[in-house]
This record gives C-alpha cells, structure tokens and sequence, in this order.
C-alpha cells in the first residue's frame, strides 16, 4: 500500500535528513490516502444496505454479510424485521456480535464492524510541540558530538596504522639483515603482519556521519515524561496498539431496493450513509441509563498478535486525537478463544492496548555467528525467548517461545529490511525494541550513550566469529563501562551447555579481560594474570583468537556489519538486561 511505502520512508529517513516540509507532505498524504480508504468502506457498505431485503436470511429474517481479505474484515447487520426478542446478534460461524438494548432492536438500523488489521487511526495523534523541539536540540548536539568523535577515532586509527606501518618496517629491515647473514626463516614475519594493515581499513569503513549521529540519537534518553495527558487517555509511549481497528457503528438502514416492472428501483439519500447517534444527545440523564443501556461486545483478537496479559481496551477520542479507556466497562477476556467482551456506552473506533515494555527488562542475551555474514541475536524476557537472524542488510525471526513452548508465527522465515520487520515485530506484540522515553517506564541499567555505541560497534565487527553473552556482572560496574561475555565461535554446532566464556570489560576507549568469571562470588575489575590494557575490542580478543576467526572477522561486509550494529542499538541488550 501507498501509506505503508510513505510510513516506511519518515521510520528509515534520520530525521535531520528530512525538510519539515516534506514531513508535512507526506503526512497529509497520508492522511488524505486513509481518508479516502475510509470513503471507500462507507460506499461499499451503503450500497451492500441498499440490498439488504434481498439478502435477507430466511430463519430470522435479517441480513448478515462478512466479507474478508488480507487487511480487512467487515461484519454487516441489517434489522429488517424489527423484532424486539431478536437481541443477540452473533455472526454465522463466530462468536463476534452484539448484544443490543430493545430501542435497538426495534429501530431500522444497521450494525456494522469494520475490522482494519492495521492502525490507521493513532498516527492523527499529533507530536507534541515540547517533543519536538527537544528532538531538534539533541539532533544538534549529536552533529556536534559526532564531528569531535569522527576526528578522535581518526586520529587514533591513523596513529594505529603509522605504528603499526613502523612496526612492518622494521621488522622488514631485519629480515634484509639476517638474510645477509645467510638465514631466510624470519623472511615470513612480514607476511603475518599484513593483515594488521587491513585491520584498520576495517575499522575505519565503521565511521560515518549519518550512521553515528543517527545512533547516539537512538541512545539518547528523554530527559521529560509526557504529562500533558487528559483524564482516561492512553500513554502512547507507555502503551502500544495491537491487532488493528474495530470499527464499531449504528447505521440508519437506507431505503431498500423494490421489484417494479422487470426493474429494481431504489431510492438513493443525497447525503449517503448516515450513522444513527446512540444515545440521542436530547436525551435526559435517567432516559439515558435505563432507556439506553451500553451495549455489549465480543469481538476476537487477530490471530498474528501476541497478547502476554489480558489486553486493555480503548476507544477513540475524535475530539481530542487520542485514545481513552472510560465509557468501557466489564471488560473479560477468554485467551484460549481469543475472545474479548467489553460493554461499550457509545460506538466508534476501538482498540486493544497492551505495554510496550511488557517483555522490558530482558533477563538475558546472546549474540551467536552462524556463518560469515551471519548471526543469531537470543533475546530472553519473562515471557517469551526471541531468536532473530542477521544476514547482510536483511533480518528475519528465527523462532519464538512463549512460556518455553514453540509459538508459531507468520513472520518466522521471512526475510526483511531492519526497519520493516522491527515494524513487523511491534505490530506482532513483540516488541523488545525500547524508545527514547522506555527508561520511565522500566529499570533500566544505564550505561554512557558513547560508551554503549561503541561496544555495539565493536561487537558488531567480531561477530561472524565470536559469540557475545549476558553476564550479571554488566549490573554492578559503573555507567561508563559495560561487561558481557565473549568466546570464539567458528562452526555451526547448537550452543553448549557450559561453554568457556572470557568475561570482558569495556570503557569506549579500553578493553581488558577480568580475572574473575561468571560464577565468582564478588565483582573486581581485577585484569586477568598474562593479559593486557586494549584500546579496542578487536585488539582484545585478538590476544586469544585464532586465525581461523580472523580471517573471518576481516570477510564481513559492511551491511553486516551495520546491520548487526543497528539491531544491537535498538534493542539495547546492554542497558535493559
């Protein structure tokens, strides 16, 4: 769809790299393409109304449509024969309906439920001023940050590569002297120390401008909660939409199509489809509670959306531009059927709610190579563990466990870009992906934004050969330095049980190895016996790696390696575990 293709380019586009003009385009594109749509469904249901008598049931005298596809679901009701025993209005070959008051049941009205399977409603929720002028000051200070980080780490590695050039030559000088000398052996040194070279053009191929101003932006905490929230309305960056919209409407019944002459001759209204306002606004307040009782409703939860708890239902505010939880009352949920009963005073768009950090904060993590160009990211939460592969510049969920069972999903083997199939992932309900705002709402272990992108960076590079883990000791040393878990790893056998792990501590500009392990009684930064200082995670592992797993760190292309560093940023395993 075209609101999807333009939704997809304001989520992958920084935002300093769009005009606000062209952000102001695209959103009323946007607007204007949903607009549509919806006149869209109005027509086709007012000309399904008009033909209602014709498709009348033959038992109850009533019409009832469900017509289906892959993005919607629409569920039409017609009262012809206005019978007020005739209250319980079920959907053939569903649970989903209506129970309606006897006004209702006596009125030439028309139910309809529209079931959009996405949320083209909450994205009309206008951005704060506040918000946005704060994302404007930090995208400024990210430039600025951004320019003295490029010219640090250049410097560094052009001083990294003249050493190490110095290093080559003189070693190459020796060789020519003990060649003089009549002994050839040392000639090979130099052919070890080659690699060295390439190792810093590997590095550097890591520094962007785009990509580290768009990462530390990513980092970067909110340093205010939204609170200028009406009573009842949904937290949108506490909570999160799941499984589309139900459209809830009470339709006046339009004239009815007549037999005349050969001929089929129906009446059609110059203002089209009208809704029928229940209750009446003229209506007195005891009218209103005993004439005009809410309405009950039983709608089922999309099928390709996970629920961890029972989800919230809200429906839409179109005065205010928000969601809001009053008007909805003895709300229950039957999980196994995936049915959800509410009673609802007035109709309209509704949708079910559930926390967006419901799987926050992560029990564990692991980041594991598969192949060259290839890994498999381990996200454990309370509820669920989630298994997401990692080739080139594509991403796809591997598998997902719900309460250590198998749970099958339509996403599993489906291959995507990073910003697509983390779309894919929140509409799922599976969202471990945390936003500028998720550390008011979860303890989160917080760590230095720098420090925590260069770790990622880092990580990113090694991972076609090394195995990345949690460790609990990531908890206890300071904000500006991070500890998790590292092993080589270069064949494509299934985890191990008690695998070997090296424990590594890292500060953004050194790295060192620590004496103590996983299962030590007390934290130290105590470097571990016949090890060294490191300016870099690849000088670190490099001490105790193979050249197996070398050569396979210096084969990464550079999507992988961007595509890795990316996922590792949103999901930020070093500060939410």
């Amino acid at each position: 769809m075209l609101i999807d293709k333009l939704k997809l380019i304001l989520l992958e586009t920084p935002p300093y790299d769009l005009q606000d003009k062209i952000v102001t385009q695209y959103q009323g594109s946007i607007l204007e393409l949903q607009e549509l749509l919806h006149c869209k469904f109005n027509t086709a249901t007012e000309i399904l109304l008009r033909q209602a008598s014709t498709l009348a049931d033959l038992d109850s005298g009533n019409m009832e449509k469900v017509i289906q596809d892959e993005n919607i679901t629409l569920y039409v009701w017609a009262n012809l024969k206005k019978n007020p025993r005739y209250r319980s209005v079920r959907f053939s070959e569903t649970q989903i309906g209506f129970e309606i008051p006897r006004i209702l049941a006596t009125s030439d009205i028309a139910l309809r439920l529209l079931h959009t399977h996405y949320d083209h409603v909450t994205p009309l929720r206008p951005v704060p001023t506040s918000l946005q002028e704060h994302t404007s000051t930090i995208t400024n200070l990210v430039r600025d940050e951004e320019k003295n980080l490029e010219a640090a780490i250049s410097k560094e590695m052009q001083e990294e590569c003249k050493q190490e050039e110095n290093e080559s030559n003189s070693v190459h000088e020796e060789e020519i002297k003990v060649e003089d000398q009549g002994e050839t052996e040392v000639k090979m040194s130099s052919v070890q120390e080659e690699p060295e070279v390439t190792k810093c053009e590997l590095e550097m191929k890591l520094i962007s401008e785009t990509v580290l101003a768009a990462q530390l932006l990513l980092l970067e905490n909110a340093h205010e909660k939204p609170s200028d929230l009406d009573d009842n309305e949904v937290d949108l960056c506490q909570f999160t939409t799941l499984g589309g919209v139900y459209h809830l409407d009470i339709l006046e019944l339009p004239p009815q199509c007549k037999p005349m002459k050969g001929w089929m001759v129906v009446e059609i209204l110059k203002e089209g489809l009208q809704k029928y306002i229940y209750p009446p606004e003229t209506t007195e307040d005891f009218e209103t509670e005993y004439s005009f009782p809410p309405i009950e409703v039983t709608l089922e939860v999309h099928e390709n959306v996970i629920f961890f708890e029972d989800p919230m239902v809200a429906r839409w505010d179109a005065e205010g531009k928000h969601w809001k939880t009053d008007g909805i009352s003895n709300v229950s949920y039957k999980s196994e059927e995936r049915l959800i009963t509410f009673n609802l005073e007035t109709f309209g768009p509704v949708t079910l709610i559930q926390d967006s950090h419901i799987n926050m904060p992560y029990q564990s993590w692991e980041l594991r190579p598969l192949d060259v160009n290839k890994v498999l990211l381990s996200v454990t939460t309370i509820f669920a563990e989630i298994q997401i592969q990692i080739k080139e510049n594509l991403c796809m969920l591997a598998s997902i466990k719900v309460n250590n069972k198998k749970h099958s999903s339509i996403l599993e083997g489906r291959w995507m870009t990073p910003v697509s199939f983390i779309t894919a992932l929140k509409e799922a309900g599976l969202n471990i992906f945390p936003t500028r705002h998720s550390h008011f709402y979860v303890i989160i272990n917080y760590k230095v934004p720098l420090t925590e992108m260069k770790a990622y960076r880092q990580m990113a590079l090694l991972s076609s050969a090394f195995a990345f883990g949690w460790s609990r000791w990531n908890m206890l040393c300071d904000s500006k330095k991070v500890v998790f878990k590292v092993r080589e790893h270069l064949r494509k056998e299934e985890p191990i049980e008690d695998p070997n792990w090296a424990l590594l501590m890292f500060s953004g500009d050194r790295a060192q190895r620590l004496k103590i392990d996983e299962y030590s009684d007390t934290f130290s930064e105590a470097l571990k016996e016949e090890t060294e200082f490191h300016s870099t995670l690849y000088h670190m592992v490099k001490d105790f790696a193979s050249e197996e797993a070398m050569e396979k760190i210096r084969s990464s292309n550079d999507q992988f390696i961007d595509s890795v560093g990316h996922m590792l940023l949103l999901t930020r395993v070093l500060s939410y575990s």
